[in-house]
């Protein structure tokens, strides 16, 4: 399947080029809140009307892949832009720490058991891209894994190169298939993330979202940027294209993730089942049989 062109200053290049150093965390203009919100609501009824066609056509599937620090705003984002679809239609799918029987598997299968059939709408709120982003950082993690050659917390760069290769291969394939893939690279500043940090703990009703654990996070900043900058940089490409928002405005960064979904469902030219002519008359048929009773 040949991805829609789209046309964002966001979108991560194909040649392995992407500098995360280069890639702003706030909005390239200030649109305001009002504005932010009117496009917003464009573009969640244009998604809303290409999901339905997408569901009656049921030839495409779409997955959407939502990665970033702790408090970029993905749960909420993934709720606003997604509003107006039927839930039929849509699954969102959050990747937590791999329980035993996952990880008895390679690395792909507990989200390859997650992905949407034909005519349905699939988020990641974070996906296997976890284990060249979380695992990176932290190698210990591959200990459970049990990887034939792997011991300890060292591994060579190969290793990552290779994971990544199979990303790679896997979304072509998905690709092929006719999945539509978009991935977000949701780009809070660290000054950001502190900000929405103090907030949860400020707020009785956010005080729940805080977690300890994510103030050692924190400080591994610089390796974790640099995890997002390989994954971005070694991944992007034209069938499965990643896009680094800026996300220390969220009314601009739904706004923006909205307008790329709703471009790309657009960019897939969907149409509605035609019925054959014998089907059209069978139809007249039993229309014809309704009105008699």
């Amino acid at each position: 399947m040949h991805l829609p062109e789209i046309d964002s200053p966001f979108l991560v290049p194909f040649d392995g080029g992407f500098r995360i150093g280069d890639s702003s965390t706030e909005p390239p203009e200030k649109l305001g809140r009002k504005k932010c919100e009117k496009r917003l609501r464009s573009s969640v009824a244009a998604i809303r009307d290409l999901q339905r066609v997408l569901y009656a056509q049921d030839h495409h599937s779409v997955l959407l892949v939502f990665q970033a620090m702790d408090a970029a705003g993905k749960d909420s984002t993934i709720r606003t832009v997604m509003s107006g679809v039927n839930p039929a239609g849509c699954q969102v799918v959050s990747f937590k720490k791999p329980t035993a029987n996952e990880l008895d598997h390679d690395f792909l299968w507990r989200s390859a058991r997650e992905l949407p059939e034909r005519g349905r709408i699939g988020i990641f709120n974070r996906s296997y891209y976890e284990e060249v982003l979380v695992v990176r950082v932290h190698p210990e993690y591959l200990g459970g894994q049990n990887i034939p050659g792997i011991s300890g917390t060292t591994v060579d760069e190969s290793f990552w190169q290779e994971r990544m290769e199979s990303i790679r291969d896997h979304e072509k394939h998905l690709a092929r298939n006719g999945t539509l893939i978009l991935k977000f690279f949701l780009n809070v500043s660290q000054d950001e993330q502190k900000n929405r940090f103090l907030r949860r703990i400020d707020r009785l009703d956010k005080n729940w979202k805080f977690n300890a654990g994510d103030l050692d996070e924190r400080k591994l900043w610089p390796s974790y940027m640099a995890a997002y900058e390989s994954a971005l940089s070694e991944t992007s490409r034209p069938w499965a294209p990643w896009f680094a928002i800026p996300a220390d405005s969220k009314p601009y960064m739904r706004m923006t993730i909205a307008g790329i979904v709703a471009g790309a469902l657009g960019g897939l030219g969907l149409q509605y089942p035609k019925l054959s002519q014998g089907e059209s008359s069978r139809l007249a048929e039993m229309r014809g049989l309704l009105e008699d009773e």
